[in-house]
């Protein structure tokens, strides 16, 4: 039986002044850490990917070194750690609230060495064999260069897994989703719930939106993303879009 607090969720749930006001120019990295893991527990766009991520593994040789780019809050490093605990992991992450989150997952690993810089500061202090960069690259300045930077952390004939958000975020579109997807599988009341719990999520997606309208960070089409990772001198493996269509998946090898 719905209770009051319910309805009351709800309705702020369906009212966007008062849940997601005027943002800042970009997202807040740390405020979306907070609550970002409700993606990897209730969102099948987002365990789709951690899938994918989960074959490439499966059909790879055991990688010696491996850099995880943008790592958030380390749902990527997390199972390429306990898969490979002989693997050298560096996590590269520059805001301290996604990487707080990460050392508390990942504590239990210890083949991890944490990389507080962007990337285009870091130094590689070995050629990797795998390089994730996992809904980073769109968010970064100067795309072409960073893809560079990406390609000069790998040996010639390494792997980049790259997914990167290339289309407009519609926030209301995701709700929509989440919210139909949620009541199928956990009832009303308990979506109403979850999404309350994650509205924190919205707000940061919201922002998202805004910067990509404002062209702060990258949008771009599959021919378009396909056309900069081959000019950074990677050739293309495989490609699909995910994440409903809103991101590409590229596997890629860098040429020698």
């Amino acid at each position: 039986m719905a209770t009051r607090a319910d309805t009351e969720t709800y309705r702020t749930l369906k009212s966007d002044s008062r849940l997601m006001p005027d943002q800042q120019p970009t997202a807040d990295w740390s405020a979306y850490a907070a609550t970002y893991d409700l993606l990897l527990e209730y969102n099948p766009a987002y365990q789709q990917l951690l899938e994918e991520f989960e074959n490439v593994l499966s059909q790879a040789d055991a990688p010696r070194v491996i850099y995880d780019v943008g790592g958030g809050t380390g749902n990527y490093s997390k199972i390429a750690a306990s898969r490979y605990p002989e693997s050298l992991i560096h996590f590269i992450e520059p805001d301290q609230g996604m990487r707080q989150r990460a050392k508390q997952k990942l504590s239990g690993h210890k083949n991890i060495v944490y990389i507080d810089k962007a990337l285009q500061d870091v130094e590689a202090s070995a050629e990797a064999d795998l390089v994730i960069c996992a809904h980073a690259l769109y968010s970064m300045p100067d795309h072409q260069e960073r893809l560079l930077d990406l390609k000069r952390l790998l040996r010639p004939g390494g792997l980049l897994f790259l997914v990167d958000l290339g289309r407009p975020m519609n926030v209301a579109d995701w709700r929509y989703y989440l919210f139909s997807h949620l009541t199928k599988e956990v009832g009303l009341f308990k979506a109403i719930r979850i999404l309350w719990k994650g509205r924190e999520i919205a707000k940061q997606n919201k922002a998202i939106f805004k910067a990509q309208q404002d062209g702060l960070y990258w949008t771009h089409s599959e021919s378009e993303i396909r056309s900069a990772v081959e000019k950074a001198g990677f050739e293309v493996l495989s490609q699909k879009t995910m994440y409903r269509d809103y991101s590409d998946l590229l596997l890629c090898r860098a040429a020698s």
